[in-house]
């Protein structure tokens, strides 16, 4: 029986789970199929500030900032929610193209409905297989929003068992939009 089409991955590493999507990507893309989505990438040592960095496209190679230099007046948190949204609007002509969307993170912003949410939403609404993270402490926005998402571990070997318990499933709807 197929899993679901969404999938996350519960961590709070940022890093080892970017380098398994890049991963992922890189098989996907060799197997001939359609990526699209955002990677988180580091632009400096973490202990210098949070972990955010910057979001690249996967199809343009774009990057969009995540860090302010100065955080709003109103929290200490540095990152920068336009960044992340101008990010995730830069996918949504690129999803209904994909056979799988690979979205950083589902975090803050994406708890209240912004940042990389359009893209997800986007996702969801043309049925496409969408992997994401979601660290711990998100965990319950994340459930109220993707409740049957299928929860994987940190491990290229679940990634693939995920992608292949949906992939019959998304290659004939593939060829079927195709009209093959």
């Amino acid at each position: 029986m197929a899993q679901n089409a969404i999938a996350a991955i519960l961590s709070a590493e940022t890093a080892p789970i970017q380098a398994l999507f890049l991963n992922a990507v890189a098989r996907w893309r060799a197997a001939g199929l359609a990526v699209c989505g955002l990677i988180e990438e580091s632009d400096g040592p973490a202990e210098s500030r949070c972990s955010a960095g910057s979001l690249r496209n996967l199809v343009t190679g774009e990057r969009f900032a995540m860090y302010l230099d100065e955080p709003p007046a109103h929290t200490s948190c540095h990152l920068d929610e336009l960044g992340v949204t101008a990010a995730g609007e830069s996918v949504l002509d690129q999803i209904a193209g994909s056979d799988v969307v690979v979205l950083s993170k589902f975090g803050k912003v994406e708890a209240v409905g912004s940042g990389l949410f359009c893209a997800f939403e986007a996702a969801g609404a043309l049925g496409k297989p969408v992997i994401t993270s979601v660290a711990p402490k998100h965990s319950y926005p994340w459930e109220r929003f993707a409740p049957t998402a299928t929860m994987i571990r940190a491990q290229q070997a679940e990634i693939d068992g995920w992608w292949k318990s949906i992939a019959p499933a998304v290659l004939r709807q593939g060829l079927a939009a195709s009209g093959r």
